[in-house]
């Protein structure tokens, strides 16, 4: 059966409401003939839907200075209105939960976390989470129904085929659980879900150490190690979303047997338990790292010859992801990253000295962002904020039928302006 003309034409008009939505969202401000180029529709219909979007309160004119390619006046400058409806990002840790509330131009409206037994299963953990939004909501006047967007990290990998989390390190609470619907259920509204580390990365990338960066990779060292990588401005997930083990690639073939069935994987090396093995000997059974970090910084020669050879091992691992990625910049996070130079300045120098000369020069920073589960909360709401095509959709949903203020007239659909719905 054909479709009816209106039909069509209340779908062709929605298509171009969202596509200039999302274009605001990416861009903006915009003047209306840059959104009419970028769009490739005519001016009188951007014109058109962009009066009825701001009739619906989700566009305004823009008090930002206009730059040099700006044409139009100063004053026609478009964007979204941030406070329109906001995202958010939870992210949780073996012993915690943050969640990071955003608007639309990716300004912190609340960010809050709490402890939690690292013993305590996926309920217990969501209840906890989901707890900590409605409570941000409620300090802020914000209806659940405003949120647009919510992004939900989790250690361990992802096969995103399936969603389903696989079985990483020991005690993984959310092994064999599908997350995202778990927390749809909980919240009622579309969630993605991405791994802790990928989501540090993203985080790093946006508000940290890796600003502006196109080609990043992130490393953290924990427990666990694992890399994030940012190609060409995206975020890179591999075949079905287990890229970034970088803990177990293996670094010596006749080396110990890991878990993982492999042998000699560089986390038997360079991760938080190779690092309190290592330095028992000198600092004592029972020592924690915080204590290791403290004594190392204060010029033990211990301490820093084991975070000398992390570095080194570490080094020469990237050094071979530098011949294979050519990344701009290697942002080390993680705790392992608290000891500093002594740790970077080895990495740095296996860098130069394993690399192709072409890639060897790569910048190697500690993150900015500091460490814990407020890191991936603020990446988990990156990861929602990069999505405008997606948050167009649910913005432009979200106010379908809202009644427009008097005195602004609302476009029929049916109106056709040079082959598309104004």
């Amino acid at each position: 059966m054909s479709q009816k003309p209106g039909g069509s034409l209340r779908s062709l008009r929605r298509t171009n409401e969202e596509q200039l939505l999302a274009l605001l969202l990416t861009h903006s401000p915009l003047h209306r003939a840059a959104l009419a180029r970028r769009a490739g529709i005519s001016r009188t219909t951007v014109s058109t839907i962009v009066n009825d979007l701001m009739a619906r309160g989700l566009v305004v004119q823009s008090d930002e200075e206009p730059g040099e390619a700006h044409d139009g006046r100063a004053g026609d400058l478009l964007a979204v209105d941030p406070r329109a409806a906001a995202v958010f990002g939870m992210n949780h840790t073996f012993d915690g939960v943050w969640v990071h509330l955003n608007d639309l131009s990716a300004q912190e409206i609340a960010s809050r976390g709490v402890a939690l037994n690292p013993a305590c299963g996926p309920a217990e953990r969501i209840t906890a989470g989901v707890g900590i939004l409605r409570d941000l909501l409620d300090e802020h006047s914000l209806q659940l129904g405003r949120i647009i967007g919510a992004g939900i990290g989790v250690p361990g990998p992802i096969d995103h085929t399936t969603g389903v989390v696989g079985v990483s390190l020991p005690g993984q609470p959310w092994s064999h659980i599908h997350v995202a619907q778990e927390f749809e259920r909980a919240l009622g509204l579309p969630v993605a879900v991405e791994n802790n580390t990928r989501l540090e990365a993203l985080a790093e990338t946006r508000w940290g150490a890796g600003r502006g960066v196109r080609n990043l990779l992130y490393v953290g060292l924990s427990s666990g190690i694992a890399a994030g990588l940012i190609l060409d401005g995206q975020l890179h997930r591999g075949a079905i979303g287990a890229a970034g083990e970088l803990g177990h690639v293996s670094v010596n073939l006749d080396g110990p047997v890991c878990r993982c069935g492999n042998r000699g994987c560089l986390v038997l090396h360079a991760g938080i338990p190779a690092v309190l093995t290592a330095l028992r000997p000198a600092f004592g059974e029972g020592t924690g790292l915080d204590e290791i970090l403290r004594r190392t910084a204060a010029g033990d020669r211990a301490g820093e010859g084991v975070f000398s050879d992390v570095g080194a091992v570490v080094g020469r691992v990237l050094a071979n992801l530098c011949n294979l990625l050519n990344p701009e910049l290697i942002v080390v996070g993680g705790e392992l990253a608290l000891a500093g130079d002594v740790l970077l300045e080895p990495m740095r120098a296996a860098i130069r000295r394993y690399a192709l000369s072409l890639v060897r020069d790569v910048d190697v920073v500690p993150a900015e962002l500091g460490l814990g589960a407020r890191v991936g909360a603020l990446g988990a709401a990156a990861l929602v904020l990069g999505e405008a095509p997606d948050l167009a959709v649910a913005l432009n949903r979200m106010t379908v039928g809202r009644t427009t203020p008097p005195g602004v007239a609302r476009p029929a659909a049916e109106q056709v302006d040079s082959g598309e719905a104004s």
